[in-house]
Protein backbone atom coordinates (compact mmCIF):
# COMPACT_ATOMS: atom_id res chain seq x y z
CA UNK A 1 0.00 0.00 0.00
CA UNK A 2 2.83 2.36 0.89
CA UNK A 3 4.46 1.51 -2.45
CA UNK A 4 1.24 2.31 -4.19
CA UNK A 5 1.04 5.62 -2.37
CA UNK A 6 4.56 6.49 -3.41
CA UNK A 7 3.81 5.62 -6.98
CA UNK A 8 0.70 7.74 -6.74
CA UNK A 9 2.63 10.74 -5.46
CA UNK A 10 5.29 10.39 -8.16
CA UNK A 11 2.78 10.16 -10.88
CA UNK A 12 0.54 13.04 -9.90
CA UNK A 13 1.76 14.99 -12.96
CA UNK A 14 1.56 12.05 -15.26
CA UNK A 15 -1.10 11.03 -17.69
CA UNK A 16 -4.59 10.13 -16.10
CA UNK A 17 -4.31 6.60 -17.36
CA UNK A 18 -1.10 6.18 -15.49
CA UNK A 19 -2.71 7.59 -12.37
CA UNK A 20 -5.61 5.05 -12.57
CA UNK A 21 -3.14 2.23 -12.95
CA UNK A 22 -1.40 3.40 -9.83
CA UNK A 23 -4.65 3.67 -7.79
CA UNK A 24 -5.97 0.18 -8.76
CA UNK A 25 -3.43 -1.81 -6.63
CA UNK A 26 -4.31 0.41 -3.67
CA UNK A 27 -8.00 -0.49 -3.98
CA UNK A 28 -7.23 -4.21 -4.11
CA UNK A 29 -5.01 -3.98 -1.06
CA UNK A 30 -7.68 -2.15 0.93
CA UNK A 31 -10.38 -4.75 0.05
CA UNK A 32 -8.12 -7.63 1.02
CA UNK A 33 -7.33 -6.00 4.38
CA UNK A 34 -11.10 -5.71 5.04
CA UNK A 35 -11.73 -9.40 4.18
CA UNK A 36 -8.90 -10.50 6.45
CA UNK A 37 -10.42 -8.49 9.27
CA UNK A 38 -13.81 -10.12 8.80
CA UNK A 39 -12.29 -13.61 8.71
CA UNK A 40 -10.38 -12.84 11.87
CA UNK A 41 -13.61 -11.88 13.61
CA UNK A 42 -15.32 -15.09 12.45
CA UNK A 43 -12.44 -17.18 13.74
CA UNK A 44 -12.75 -15.51 17.13
CA UNK A 45 -16.47 -16.26 17.26
CA UNK A 46 -15.89 -19.89 16.31
CA UNK A 47 -13.31 -20.23 19.02
CA UNK A 48 -15.83 -18.92 21.56
CA UNK A 49 -18.43 -21.45 20.36
CA UNK A 50 -15.93 -24.28 20.61
CA UNK A 51 -15.13 -23.29 24.15
CA UNK A 52 -18.86 -23.25 25.03
CA UNK A 53 -19.39 -26.71 23.45
CA UNK A 54 -16.42 -28.04 25.34
CA UNK A 55 -17.94 -26.81 28.59
CA UNK A 56 -21.24 -28.50 27.76
CA UNK A 57 -19.50 -31.78 26.89
CA UNK A 58 -17.51 -31.72 30.09
CA UNK A 59 -20.75 -31.13 32.05
CA UNK A 60 -22.52 -34.00 30.30
CA UNK A 61 -19.56 -36.28 30.93
CA UNK A 62 -19.58 -35.38 34.59
CA UNK A 63 -23.33 -36.12 34.88
CA UNK A 64 -22.90 -39.46 33.11
CA UNK A 65 -20.22 -40.51 35.59
CA UNK A 66 -22.50 -39.50 38.46
CA UNK A 67 -25.36 -41.62 37.06
CA UNK A 68 -23.02 -44.55 36.51
CA UNK A 69 -21.84 -44.51 40.10
CA UNK A 70 -25.42 -44.06 41.47
CA UNK A 71 -26.83 -47.67 41.83
CA UNK A 72 -30.33 -46.44 42.63
CA UNK A 73 -30.66 -44.94 39.13
CA UNK A 74 -29.12 -47.87 37.29
CA UNK A 75 -31.18 -50.03 34.88
CA UNK A 76 -31.26 -53.27 36.83
CA UNK A 77 -32.14 -55.62 33.96
CA UNK A 78 -28.90 -54.74 32.24
CA UNK A 79 -26.95 -56.09 35.19
CA UNK A 80 -29.14 -59.10 36.30
CA UNK A 81 -27.78 -62.58 36.19
CA UNK A 82 -29.84 -65.22 34.40
CA UNK A 83 -30.88 -66.98 37.62
CA UNK A 84 -32.03 -63.74 39.22
CA UNK A 85 -33.90 -62.77 36.09
CA UNK A 86 -35.72 -66.11 35.96
CA UNK A 87 -36.62 -65.82 39.63
CA UNK A 88 -38.15 -62.40 39.13
CA UNK A 89 -40.13 -63.61 36.09
CA UNK A 90 -41.48 -66.51 38.14
CA UNK A 91 -42.51 -64.10 40.88
CA UNK A 92 -44.34 -61.89 38.39
CA UNK A 93 -46.13 -64.89 36.90
CA UNK A 94 -47.14 -66.04 40.37
CA UNK A 95 -48.58 -62.61 41.10
CA UNK A 96 -50.49 -62.70 37.83
CA UNK A 97 -51.81 -66.15 38.66
CA UNK A 98 -53.07 -64.81 41.98
CA UNK A 99 -54.79 -61.95 40.14
CA UNK A 100 -56.28 -64.36 37.60
CA UNK A 101 -57.57 -66.48 40.48
CA UNK A 102 -59.24 -63.48 42.07
CA UNK A 103 -60.91 -62.53 38.78
CA UNK A 104 -62.09 -66.11 38.21
CA UNK A 105 -63.43 -66.32 41.75
CA UNK A 106 -65.40 -63.10 41.41
CA UNK A 107 -66.80 -64.25 38.06
CA UNK A 108 -67.87 -67.72 39.20
CA UNK A 109 -69.29 -66.51 42.52
CA UNK A 110 -71.42 -64.03 40.60
CA UNK A 111 -72.53 -66.59 38.01
CA UNK A 112 -73.18 -69.21 40.68
CA UNK A 113 -75.42 -66.73 42.51
CA UNK A 114 -77.31 -66.07 39.26
CA UNK A 115 -77.88 -69.80 38.76
CA UNK A 116 -79.04 -70.10 42.36
CA UNK A 117 -81.53 -67.27 41.71
CA UNK A 118 -83.06 -69.51 39.04
CA UNK A 119 -84.70 -71.41 41.91
CA UNK A 120 -86.86 -68.35 42.52
CA UNK A 121 -87.89 -68.59 38.88
CA UNK A 122 -88.65 -72.30 39.18
CA UNK A 123 -90.73 -71.65 42.31
CA UNK A 124 -92.76 -68.84 40.72
CA UNK A 125 -93.28 -70.71 37.45
CA UNK A 126 -94.32 -73.96 39.12
CA UNK A 127 -96.60 -72.23 41.62
CA UNK A 128 -98.33 -70.23 38.89
CA UNK A 129 -98.87 -73.30 36.71
CA UNK A 130 -100.44 -75.34 39.51
CA UNK A 131 -103.73 -74.79 41.32
CA UNK A 132 -104.08 -72.26 44.11
CA UNK A 133 -104.99 -74.92 46.69
CA UNK A 134 -101.48 -76.36 46.42
CA UNK A 135 -99.49 -73.12 46.14
CA UNK A 136 -97.88 -73.27 49.59
CA UNK A 137 -96.89 -76.88 49.09
CA UNK A 138 -95.25 -76.13 45.75
CA UNK A 139 -93.28 -73.27 47.27
CA UNK A 140 -92.19 -75.41 50.21
CA UNK A 141 -91.17 -78.24 47.92
CA UNK A 142 -88.88 -75.93 45.95
CA UNK A 143 -87.23 -74.71 49.14
CA UNK A 144 -86.81 -78.25 50.46
CA UNK A 145 -85.38 -79.31 47.12
CA UNK A 146 -82.55 -76.75 47.43
CA UNK A 147 -81.85 -77.60 51.06
CA UNK A 148 -81.90 -81.39 50.65
CA UNK A 149 -80.01 -81.10 47.37
CA UNK A 150 -77.31 -79.03 49.02
CA UNK A 151 -76.74 -81.68 51.68
CA UNK A 152 -76.66 -84.40 49.03
CA UNK A 153 -74.09 -82.50 46.96
CA UNK A 154 -71.95 -81.77 50.02
CA UNK A 155 -71.98 -85.29 51.45
CA UNK A 156 -71.60 -87.46 48.33
CA UNK A 157 -72.34 -85.60 45.12
CA UNK A 158 -69.18 -83.51 44.80
CA UNK A 159 -66.96 -86.50 45.52
CA UNK A 160 -68.70 -88.75 43.00
CA UNK A 161 -68.62 -86.02 40.34
CA UNK A 162 -65.15 -84.46 40.72
CA UNK A 163 -63.23 -86.76 43.04
CA UNK A 164 -60.75 -87.93 40.39
CA UNK A 165 -63.22 -89.75 38.17
CA UNK A 166 -60.55 -89.79 35.45
CA UNK A 167 -58.69 -92.55 37.30
CA UNK A 168 -61.40 -95.16 36.69
CA UNK A 169 -63.49 -93.35 34.08
CA UNK A 170 -66.77 -93.92 35.92
CA UNK A 171 -67.03 -92.23 39.31
CA UNK A 172 -65.04 -90.09 41.73
CA UNK A 173 -63.86 -91.50 45.03
CA UNK A 174 -62.60 -88.74 47.33
CA UNK A 175 -63.87 -85.45 48.70
CA UNK A 176 -66.84 -86.82 50.67
CA UNK A 177 -68.38 -84.47 53.25
CA UNK A 178 -66.16 -81.61 52.16
CA UNK A 179 -62.82 -83.32 52.80
CA UNK A 180 -59.84 -82.59 50.53
CA UNK A 181 -61.14 -79.09 49.81
CA UNK A 182 -57.82 -77.60 50.91
CA UNK A 183 -54.45 -78.58 52.31
CA UNK A 184 -54.24 -78.73 56.10
CA UNK A 185 -50.89 -78.71 57.92
CA UNK A 186 -51.37 -80.88 61.02
CA UNK A 187 -48.15 -79.56 62.57
CA UNK A 188 -48.88 -75.84 62.38
CA UNK A 189 -52.62 -75.85 61.79
CA UNK A 190 -52.20 -73.66 58.72
CA UNK A 191 -54.65 -74.07 55.82
CA UNK A 192 -53.65 -73.65 52.20
CA UNK A 193 -56.89 -72.94 50.28
CA UNK A 194 -55.33 -73.31 46.82
CA UNK A 195 -52.86 -76.12 46.31
CA UNK A 196 -51.67 -75.20 42.83
CA UNK A 197 -51.58 -71.85 41.05
CA UNK A 198 -50.88 -71.87 37.33
CA UNK A 199 -50.08 -68.80 35.24
CA UNK A 200 -52.01 -70.22 32.28
CA UNK A 201 -54.98 -71.74 34.15
CA UNK A 202 -55.34 -69.24 36.95
CA UNK A 203 -55.56 -69.99 40.63
CA UNK A 204 -58.95 -71.43 41.61
CA UNK A 205 -59.96 -73.17 44.81
CA UNK A 206 -62.00 -76.34 45.19
CA UNK A 207 -64.54 -74.36 47.20
CA UNK A 208 -65.14 -72.13 44.18
CA UNK A 209 -65.83 -75.12 41.94
CA UNK A 210 -67.99 -76.72 44.62
CA UNK A 211 -70.20 -73.64 44.86
CA UNK A 212 -70.63 -73.11 41.12
CA UNK A 213 -71.32 -76.79 40.39
CA UNK A 214 -73.69 -77.00 43.37
CA UNK A 215 -75.96 -74.47 41.69
CA UNK A 216 -76.14 -76.69 38.60
CA UNK A 217 -76.80 -79.81 40.64
CA UNK A 218 -79.76 -78.41 42.55
CA UNK A 219 -81.17 -76.99 39.31
CA UNK A 220 -81.26 -80.50 37.82
CA UNK A 221 -83.21 -81.75 40.83
CA UNK A 222 -85.69 -78.86 40.69
CA UNK A 223 -86.70 -79.89 37.16
CA UNK A 224 -88.16 -83.07 38.67
CA UNK A 225 -90.14 -81.02 41.19
CA UNK A 226 -92.26 -79.43 38.47
CA UNK A 227 -93.04 -82.71 36.75
CA UNK A 228 -94.41 -84.40 39.91
CA UNK A 229 -96.18 -81.37 41.38
CA UNK A 230 -99.56 -81.51 43.13
CA UNK A 231 -99.61 -85.19 44.02
CA UNK A 232 -96.25 -86.23 45.51
CA UNK A 233 -95.68 -86.30 49.26
CA UNK A 234 -93.21 -83.63 50.32
CA UNK A 235 -91.03 -85.77 52.68
CA UNK A 236 -90.77 -88.45 50.02
CA UNK A 237 -89.75 -85.93 47.40
CA UNK A 238 -87.05 -84.63 49.75
CA UNK A 239 -85.61 -88.15 49.90
CA UNK A 240 -85.58 -88.36 46.11
CA UNK A 241 -83.97 -84.89 45.82
CA UNK A 242 -81.17 -86.08 48.09
CA UNK A 243 -80.69 -89.21 45.95
CA UNK A 244 -80.76 -87.17 42.75
CA UNK A 245 -78.11 -84.71 43.89
CA UNK A 246 -75.90 -87.22 45.69
CA UNK A 247 -75.72 -89.98 43.08
CA UNK A 248 -77.81 -89.82 39.87
CA UNK A 249 -76.67 -86.43 38.60
CA UNK A 250 -73.09 -86.58 39.97
CA UNK A 251 -72.27 -89.76 38.08
CA UNK A 252 -73.37 -88.17 34.79
CA UNK A 253 -71.05 -85.26 35.61
CA UNK A 254 -68.22 -87.68 36.43
CA UNK A 255 -68.50 -89.24 32.98
CA UNK A 256 -68.31 -85.87 31.24
CA UNK A 257 -67.15 -82.68 32.96
CA UNK A 258 -65.36 -84.74 35.63
CA UNK A 259 -63.00 -86.32 33.11
CA UNK A 260 -64.66 -89.76 32.85
CA UNK A 261 -65.02 -92.08 29.89
CA UNK A 262 -67.42 -89.97 27.82
CA UNK A 263 -65.13 -86.93 28.04
CA UNK A 264 -62.57 -88.69 25.83
CA UNK A 265 -64.94 -90.74 23.69
CA UNK A 266 -63.53 -91.49 20.21
CA UNK A 267 -60.63 -89.17 20.98
CA UNK A 268 -62.78 -86.03 20.67
CA UNK A 269 -65.10 -86.29 23.69
CA UNK A 270 -68.50 -84.59 23.63
CA UNK A 271 -69.77 -81.04 23.18
CA UNK A 272 -72.17 -80.01 25.94
CA UNK A 273 -70.86 -76.64 27.05
CA UNK A 274 -73.33 -75.74 29.81
CA UNK A 275 -75.46 -78.86 30.16
CA UNK A 276 -78.36 -79.37 27.74
CA UNK A 277 -77.78 -83.08 28.22
CA UNK A 278 -75.79 -83.30 31.44
CA UNK A 279 -78.15 -81.09 33.47
CA UNK A 280 -81.46 -80.59 31.68
CA UNK A 281 -81.87 -83.97 30.01
CA UNK A 282 -80.85 -85.72 33.22
CA UNK A 283 -83.51 -83.82 35.17
CA UNK A 284 -86.10 -84.08 32.40
CA UNK A 285 -85.84 -87.87 32.14
CA UNK A 286 -86.03 -88.25 35.92
CA UNK A 287 -89.13 -86.05 35.93
CA UNK A 288 -90.69 -88.12 33.16
CA UNK A 289 -90.18 -91.34 35.12
CA UNK A 290 -91.64 -89.71 38.23
CA UNK A 291 -94.77 -88.42 36.55
CA UNK A 292 -95.39 -91.75 34.77
CA UNK A 293 -95.10 -93.72 38.02
CA UNK A 294 -97.20 -91.22 39.98
CA UNK A 295 -99.90 -91.28 37.29
CA UNK A 296 -101.99 -88.19 36.38
CA UNK A 297 -103.67 -85.89 38.84
CA UNK A 298 -107.28 -86.88 39.53
CA UNK A 299 -109.51 -85.61 36.71
CA UNK A 300 -106.62 -84.11 34.72
CA UNK A 301 -107.77 -85.46 31.37
CA UNK A 302 -111.49 -85.46 32.21
CA UNK A 303 -111.83 -81.80 33.19
CA UNK A 304 -108.71 -80.21 31.69
CA UNK A 305 -110.02 -76.66 32.15
CA UNK A 306 -109.79 -77.11 35.95
CA UNK A 307 -106.05 -77.60 35.72
CA UNK A 308 -105.10 -74.42 33.90
CA UNK A 309 -102.48 -72.11 35.42
CA UNK A 310 -104.06 -70.18 38.29
CA UNK A 311 -101.57 -67.29 38.33
CA UNK A 312 -100.09 -66.16 35.01
CA UNK A 313 -98.23 -63.21 36.59
CA UNK A 314 -96.23 -65.76 38.61
CA UNK A 315 -95.56 -67.75 35.43
CA UNK A 316 -94.25 -64.67 33.59
CA UNK A 317 -92.22 -63.52 36.59
CA UNK A 318 -90.70 -66.99 36.93
CA UNK A 319 -89.83 -67.07 33.24
CA UNK A 320 -88.02 -63.74 33.43
CA UNK A 321 -86.17 -64.88 36.56
CA UNK A 322 -85.06 -68.06 34.82
CA UNK A 323 -83.99 -66.16 31.70
CA UNK A 324 -82.00 -63.77 33.89
CA UNK A 325 -80.37 -66.63 35.79
CA UNK A 326 -79.42 -68.31 32.53
CA UNK A 327 -76.78 -65.61 32.06
CA UNK A 328 -74.98 -67.22 34.96
CA UNK A 329 -75.72 -70.72 33.70
CA UNK A 330 -74.31 -70.36 30.18
CA UNK A 331 -71.69 -67.55 30.24
CA UNK A 332 -70.50 -68.78 33.64
CA UNK A 333 -69.58 -72.11 32.06
CA UNK A 334 -66.45 -70.47 30.67
CA UNK A 335 -65.26 -71.31 34.23
CA UNK A 336 -63.04 -68.25 34.28
CA UNK A 337 -62.66 -64.62 33.28
CA UNK A 338 -58.97 -63.70 33.32
CA UNK A 339 -58.17 -62.91 29.70
CA UNK A 340 -59.71 -61.21 26.68
CA UNK A 341 -60.36 -64.48 24.84
CA UNK A 342 -62.45 -65.87 27.67
CA UNK A 343 -64.29 -62.58 27.99
CA UNK A 344 -65.11 -62.61 24.27
CA UNK A 345 -66.33 -66.21 24.54
CA UNK A 346 -68.62 -65.31 27.45
CA UNK A 347 -70.04 -62.47 25.36
CA UNK A 348 -70.60 -64.82 22.41
CA UNK A 349 -72.37 -67.26 24.74
CA UNK A 350 -74.59 -64.50 26.14
CA UNK A 351 -75.52 -63.31 22.66
CA UNK A 352 -76.42 -66.80 21.43
CA UNK A 353 -78.40 -67.47 24.61
CA UNK A 354 -80.46 -64.32 24.13
CA UNK A 355 -81.14 -64.94 20.44
CA UNK A 356 -82.22 -68.55 20.90
CA UNK A 357 -84.53 -67.72 23.81
CA UNK A 358 -86.30 -64.99 21.84
CA UNK A 359 -86.62 -67.18 18.76
CA UNK A 360 -87.99 -70.13 20.73
CA UNK A 361 -90.55 -67.95 22.47
CA UNK A 362 -91.90 -66.40 19.27
CA UNK A 363 -91.97 -69.79 17.54
CA UNK A 364 -94.15 -71.46 20.18
CA UNK A 365 -96.31 -68.35 20.53
CA UNK A 366 -97.11 -68.42 16.80
CA UNK A 367 -97.66 -72.18 16.78
CA UNK A 368 -100.09 -71.97 19.69
CA UNK A 369 -101.98 -69.16 17.95
CA UNK A 370 -102.41 -71.24 14.81
CA UNK A 371 -103.60 -74.18 16.92
CA UNK A 372 -105.97 -72.38 19.30
CA UNK A 373 -106.58 -69.04 17.53
CA UNK A 374 -105.81 -67.38 20.86
CA UNK A 375 -102.79 -65.78 22.48
CA UNK A 376 -101.18 -68.27 24.88
CA UNK A 377 -98.95 -66.50 27.41
CA UNK A 378 -97.99 -69.78 29.08
CA UNK A 379 -96.94 -71.19 25.72
CA UNK A 380 -94.81 -68.10 25.08
CA UNK A 381 -93.08 -68.60 28.43
CA UNK A 382 -92.35 -72.26 27.81
CA UNK A 383 -91.15 -71.43 24.29
CA UNK A 384 -88.57 -69.06 25.78
CA UNK A 385 -87.41 -71.79 28.13
CA UNK A 386 -87.30 -74.26 25.24
CA UNK A 387 -84.99 -71.91 23.35
CA UNK A 388 -82.78 -71.52 26.41
CA UNK A 389 -82.45 -75.26 26.99
CA UNK A 390 -81.81 -75.87 23.28
CA UNK A 391 -78.88 -73.44 23.10
CA UNK A 392 -77.25 -74.45 26.40
CA UNK A 393 -75.08 -77.19 24.89
CA UNK A 394 -73.90 -75.30 21.80
CA UNK A 395 -73.89 -71.67 22.95
CA UNK A 396 -70.07 -71.55 22.81
CA UNK A 397 -69.43 -73.21 19.46
CA UNK A 398 -71.92 -71.81 16.99
CA UNK A 399 -72.52 -68.52 15.21
CA UNK A 400 -75.56 -66.35 15.93
CA UNK A 401 -77.39 -67.51 12.78
CA UNK A 402 -77.15 -71.09 14.03
CA UNK A 403 -78.47 -69.92 17.39
CA UNK A 404 -81.58 -68.61 15.63
CA UNK A 405 -82.09 -71.97 13.94
CA UNK A 406 -81.47 -73.81 17.21
CA UNK A 407 -84.15 -71.77 19.00
CA UNK A 408 -86.56 -72.09 16.08
CA UNK A 409 -86.33 -75.88 15.90
CA UNK A 410 -86.32 -76.05 19.69
CA UNK A 411 -89.73 -74.41 19.68
CA UNK A 412 -91.07 -77.06 17.31
CA UNK A 413 -89.50 -79.85 19.39
CA UNK A 414 -91.11 -78.53 22.56
CA UNK A 415 -94.56 -78.15 21.01
CA UNK A 416 -94.45 -81.65 19.51
CA UNK A 417 -93.31 -83.21 22.80
CA UNK A 418 -95.95 -81.31 24.80
CA UNK A 419 -98.73 -82.52 22.50
CA UNK A 420 -97.33 -86.07 22.64
CA UNK A 421 -97.54 -86.13 26.44
CA UNK A 422 -101.17 -85.07 26.33
CA UNK A 423 -101.86 -87.71 23.68
CA UNK A 424 -100.29 -90.37 25.92
CA UNK A 425 -102.11 -88.98 28.98
CA UNK A 426 -98.88 -88.29 30.83
CA UNK A 427 -99.52 -85.48 33.31
CA UNK A 428 -96.72 -82.92 33.54
CA UNK A 429 -98.12 -79.78 35.24
CA UNK A 430 -95.38 -77.42 34.02
CA UNK A 431 -94.27 -79.23 30.84
CA UNK A 432 -90.89 -79.86 32.45
CA UNK A 433 -90.24 -83.01 30.40
CA UNK A 434 -90.85 -81.40 26.98
CA UNK A 435 -88.84 -78.29 27.90
CA UNK A 436 -85.88 -79.92 29.62
CA UNK A 437 -85.99 -83.46 28.28
CA UNK A 438 -86.97 -83.14 24.62
CA UNK A 439 -85.21 -79.81 24.10
CA UNK A 440 -82.22 -81.13 26.02
CA UNK A 441 -81.87 -83.90 23.43
CA UNK A 442 -82.20 -81.42 20.60
CA UNK A 443 -79.67 -79.07 22.21
CA UNK A 444 -77.00 -81.78 22.41
CA UNK A 445 -77.54 -82.70 18.77
CA UNK A 446 -77.53 -79.04 17.69
CA UNK A 447 -74.18 -78.46 19.40
CA UNK A 448 -72.62 -81.12 17.17
CA UNK A 449 -74.51 -80.25 13.98
CA UNK A 450 -73.94 -76.48 14.05
CA UNK A 451 -70.35 -76.36 15.31
CA UNK A 452 -68.58 -73.38 13.74
CA UNK A 453 -65.57 -75.40 12.59
CA UNK A 454 -64.70 -75.16 8.89
CA UNK A 455 -67.05 -77.24 6.75
CA UNK A 456 -68.20 -80.59 8.11
CA UNK A 457 -64.77 -82.13 8.58
CA UNK A 458 -63.43 -79.89 11.32
CA UNK A 459 -64.62 -79.40 14.89
CA UNK A 460 -63.87 -76.37 17.05
CA UNK A 461 -65.79 -77.06 20.23
CA UNK A 462 -65.95 -74.38 22.90
CA UNK A 463 -63.19 -72.15 21.62
CA UNK A 464 -61.99 -69.95 18.80
CA UNK A 465 -59.76 -72.49 17.06
CA UNK A 466 -60.07 -76.00 15.69
CA UNK A 467 -59.38 -79.20 17.61
CA UNK A 468 -55.76 -80.40 17.51
CA UNK A 469 -53.80 -83.31 18.85
CA UNK A 470 -51.62 -82.69 21.90
CA UNK A 471 -48.43 -80.89 20.96
CA UNK A 472 -49.54 -80.24 17.38
CA UNK A 473 -50.89 -77.18 15.59
CA UNK A 474 -52.56 -78.82 12.60
CA UNK A 475 -56.34 -79.11 12.75
CA UNK A 476 -57.79 -82.60 13.04
CA UNK A 477 -59.90 -83.37 9.99
CA UNK A 478 -62.65 -85.91 9.52
CA UNK A 479 -64.14 -85.57 13.02
CA UNK A 480 -67.32 -83.66 12.18
CA UNK A 481 -69.29 -86.91 12.09
CA UNK A 482 -67.42 -88.28 15.09
CA UNK A 483 -68.66 -85.56 17.41
CA UNK A 484 -72.24 -86.20 16.30
CA UNK A 485 -71.80 -89.86 17.25
CA UNK A 486 -70.25 -88.93 20.60
CA UNK A 487 -73.10 -86.59 21.46
CA UNK A 488 -75.64 -89.24 20.45
CA UNK A 489 -74.00 -91.68 22.86
CA UNK A 490 -74.16 -89.01 25.58
CA UNK A 491 -77.91 -88.69 25.00
CA UNK A 492 -78.45 -92.44 25.17
CA UNK A 493 -76.37 -92.90 28.32
CA UNK A 494 -78.00 -90.01 30.19
CA UNK A 495 -81.47 -91.33 29.31
CA UNK A 496 -80.58 -94.85 30.43
CA UNK A 497 -78.80 -93.86 33.62
CA UNK A 498 -81.23 -91.22 34.82
CA UNK A 499 -84.28 -93.15 33.63
CA UNK A 500 -83.35 -96.47 35.22
CA UNK A 501 -82.17 -95.08 38.57
CA UNK A 502 -84.93 -92.51 39.04
CA UNK A 503 -87.55 -95.00 37.84
CA UNK A 504 -86.26 -97.57 40.33
CA UNK A 505 -86.30 -95.02 43.16
CA UNK A 506 -89.84 -93.87 42.38
CA UNK A 507 -91.07 -97.47 42.04
CA UNK A 508 -89.65 -98.41 45.45
CA UNK A 509 -91.20 -95.35 47.06
CA UNK A 510 -94.51 -96.08 45.34
CA UNK A 511 -94.56 -99.67 46.55
CA UNK A 512 -94.13 -98.50 50.13
CA UNK A 513 -97.16 -96.23 49.80
CA UNK A 514 -95.04 -93.19 50.62
CA UNK A 515 -95.05 -91.56 47.20
CA UNK A 516 -98.53 -90.23 46.39
CA UNK A 517 -100.97 -88.27 48.52
CA UNK A 518 -104.48 -89.63 49.25
CA UNK A 519 -107.50 -88.74 47.11
CA UNK A 520 -108.99 -86.79 49.98
CA UNK A 521 -105.93 -84.57 50.24
CA UNK A 522 -105.79 -84.22 46.48
CA UNK A 523 -109.44 -83.09 46.34
CA UNK A 524 -109.21 -80.45 49.03
CA UNK A 525 -105.61 -79.42 48.42
CA UNK A 526 -102.39 -80.01 50.31
CA UNK A 527 -102.30 -76.49 51.71
CA UNK A 528 -105.42 -76.93 53.85
CA UNK A 529 -104.34 -80.37 55.09
CA UNK A 530 -100.64 -79.93 55.77
CA UNK A 531 -99.77 -76.24 55.92
CA UNK A 532 -100.21 -73.32 58.26
CA UNK A 533 -101.66 -70.97 57.26
CA UNK A 534 -103.99 -73.20 55.20
CA UNK A 535 -104.00 -70.85 52.22
CA UNK A 536 -101.15 -69.23 50.31
CA UNK A 537 -103.23 -66.14 49.54
CA UNK A 538 -105.35 -63.89 51.74
CA UNK A 539 -107.09 -61.76 49.14
CA UNK A 540 -109.73 -59.23 50.24
CA UNK A 541 -110.66 -57.64 53.59
CA UNK A 542 -111.76 -59.75 56.57
CA UNK A 543 -115.38 -59.18 57.57
CA UNK A 544 -116.69 -58.92 61.12
CA UNK A 545 -117.42 -62.63 61.32
CA UNK A 546 -113.85 -63.52 60.36
CA UNK A 547 -114.63 -64.58 56.80
CA UNK A 548 -112.69 -63.18 53.89
CA UNK A 549 -114.79 -61.18 51.44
Amino acid sequence: ASSALRQLSLSRSRDPKMRFAAILPLLFATARATELGDLSNEVVELQKELVAQKVILEDQEQRFHQLETNSSRRLQTAYLETATFNTEVTTIKSSLAQLFGALDSAWLCLCGALVMFMHAGFAMLETGCCRAKNASNVLMKNLVNVCAGTLGWWSFGWAFAYGSASTNGFIGWHGFFGFDMYTYDTRTGNITPVADCSYSDGCQSNMLSWFFQWAFCTAAATIVSGAVAERVKSPTYAVFAFFMTSFIYPVVVAWTWGGGWISSLFGVGVMDFAGSGIVHLCGGVAGLMGTIILKPRKGRFVYPEEFEAHNLPFVVLGTFALWFGWYGFNPGSTLGMHDSGTGALAAQVAMNTTISAATGGITVFVLRYFITKKYDVGGLCNGILAGLVSITAGCANMECGSAVLTGLLGGFVYQAASMLLVKLKIDDPVDACPVHGACGIWGVLAAALFDWGKGVDYFNGSGWSCSTNDGETACISGIGGTIIGSNAILIIMVCLWSGILSGTAFCILNLTGLLRISEEVEDTGMDSHHHSPPKAYAIGNPSTDGQTV
